[in-house]
């Protein structure tokens, strides 16, 4: 098999073992949370933690990356979030709110080191390979979309405390995710690529493409995660079961990554601009579901809605950045792509809680009109701005 294409099964794997994990945490945490603090307003912090982990850590697992090599780096992220799982399991059954966003927060920094899963695949992968690898890599979530869900369902009552079985196969997979990516096979930057052509980041961080794709990327996430979030509460607060809740949520994270299959080929048939665009219009139409009702129905297919209109945006984000700089450049902008990107969505899930709490799921979901208008009208700018041109967009600084 080619080494791109192993690494890309291998990472695939990995997303897969991760966002289940992950998916059953988000599941959960709003849930375990709002029964353990003391103050309900509070509880979408752990879930918020979980984002501001994944920011506070993206900048010191890419500079690891590019010491240490991806492998290293990855291993070492994973292990964290083995110990971030054991310090849930405790706290909820300790009813230690505050000890559980401590294990959200880690789980979180392990976040970090996976949301370079998507630029992994691309270091060794053809030049038209990368599009594609990006979204295969994505599309391991598929299977989570049900397992972390499930495994939630399964771990509620599995021991004496609800949800402590649940953290418990947490820790099972995040395990199992350190041993897959033990196997991976992409070799550290040469010192040729390390010492190539750098510019500034400040230079790096005002081209187009990267204003474009970064603020893409931040608001898509950052949409995705403040209804996502607001979601598990705002079904509780009409009386929903739990069973409903964990059915909504594996829906939605199947439509986040199952059109990873075919949104690579998509973008290179299309172009990035065209599949952020209508990513963004799926996402208006989510809120605009959730406006409707609140019924399951309507919880579902608005998720539906803005899983899809996530990976489209964010897929094409991802593969938009990827133009915005050389070799030598890499792992210093990727830092500071995530970093801006999950700085943001932390601001955004620490407000969700409070606004569903105090002012109900309608405010939630008009708040994520004019961000998407935002996004849409900057990829727009771009379009008419910077055509396409080589990576690193103009010749490095002196």
């Amino acid at each position: 098999m080619r080494a791109d294409k192993k690494n890309v099964f291998i990472l695939s794997t990995c997303q897969m073992l991760f966002g289940s994990g992950r998916s059953l945490l988000l599941a959960t945490a709003p849930l375990v949370s709002y029964t353990i603090a003391d103050e309900k307003a509070l509880a979408t912090l752990p879930t918020s933690l979980i984002v501001i982990g994944t920011a506070v850590a993206t900048i010191p697992a890419a500079m690891l990356m590019r010491r240490f090599g991806r492998r290293m780096g990855f291993v070492l992220g994973a292990m964290v979030g083995v110990l971030a799982g054991v310090i849930c399991a405790f706290a909820t059954m300790r009813e230690d709110f505050w000890l559980f966003a401590l294990g959200a927060f880690l789980f979180g920094t392990f976040s970090a080191f996976a949301q370079l899963f998507r630029f992994a695949a691309t270091d060794v992968a053809h030049a038209d390979f990368q599009s594609k690898a990006i979204s295969l890599v994505l599309a391991g979530g598929v299977i989570a979309a049900f397992v972390g869900p499930e495994m939630a369902k399964a771990g509620q009552h599995l021991l004496s405390t609800p949800f402590v079985g649940g953290y418990w196969l947490m820790v099972g997979v995040t395990v199992l995710t350190a041993l897959a990516l033990a196997t991976l096979d992409i070799p550290k930057q040469t010192r040729a690529e390390r010492e190539g052509p750098k510019r500034p980041l400040r230079v790096v961080m005002t081209q187009p493409v990267f204003i474009a794709a970064t603020l893409a990327g931040m608001i898509g996430q950052g949409v995705m995660t403040f209804l996502m979030t607001a979601t598990p509460i705002a079904m509780q607060h009409v009386h929903h079961a739990f069973a409903d809740t964990a059915f909504v949520i594996e829906w939605h994270i199947f439509a986040m990554f199952a059109p990873g299959f075919f949104t690579g080929w998509l973008i290179t048939r299309f172009g990035e601009v065209a599949i952020i665009q209508a990513g963004i219009l799926l996402q208006l139409a989510c809120a605009a579901v959730a406006l409707t009702g609140q019924s399951v129905d309507q919880y579902w297919l608005s998720m539906m809605l803005l899983g899809l209109g996530w990976n489209f945006t964010f897929t094409a984000a991802t593969s938009l950045t990827t133009q915005a700089y050389t070799p030598a450049e890499r792992d210093t902008t990727q830092g500071a792509t995530n970093f801006i990107i999950y700085g943001f969505v932390a601001l955004l899930s620490l407000s969700s809680g409070a606004l569903v709490h105090y002012f109900g799921w309608f405010w939630v979901n008009i708040g994520a009109f004019p961000l998407l208008i935002v996004a849409g009208l900057v990829t727009l700018w771009y379009s008419a701005r910077a055509p396409r041109g080589p990576i690193g967009g103009e010749a490095p600084a002196e």
